[in-house]
């Protein structure tokens, strides 16, 4: 069972798997820091595993050097490099994205403090 905190955590990762745009590619580091925890790579890994099956783009979600490390749990282990040469995107001669080309940098989830309005006596 999740905890209230994973779970916010857990959202805050779909939702920026689900704006990464066709084409391109992000890493579990980048979705981490995005969602306000750079160290929490790993658990990111563990969101989107759960998730594969949710209509979520996480074939689109590489390790750091382009490396397709979760393409076993897309059940056949060439379905997610199939899916992401048909958006176009280009891999080097070890089967990595080409990273410079493609890399999608997500934007930070900012906490929006509410403001304080002025009493005007």
């Amino acid at each position: 069972m999740k905890s209230k905190k994973n779970q916010n955590f857990f959202d805050k990762v779909y939702k920026v798997v689900a704006k990464i745009p066709y084409g391109k590619v992000t890493t579990y580091g980048d979705i981490a820091e995005a969602c306000g925890t750079r160290g929490a790579a790993r658990t990111v890994g563990w969101a989107i595993n759960g998730a594969s099956v949710a209509g979520l783009p996480c074939h689109r979600v590489v390790n750091r050097f382009g490396a397709l490390t979760g393409r076993l749990h897309f059940g056949d282990p060439d379905l997610m490099e199939d899916m992401l040469l048909s958006e176009g995107i280009e891999f080097d001669e070890d089967g990595c994205v080409i990273m410079e080309k493609y890399l999608w940098k997500p934007k930070s989830f900012r906490t929006r403090k509410k403001s304080k309005k002025k009493v005007r006596k």
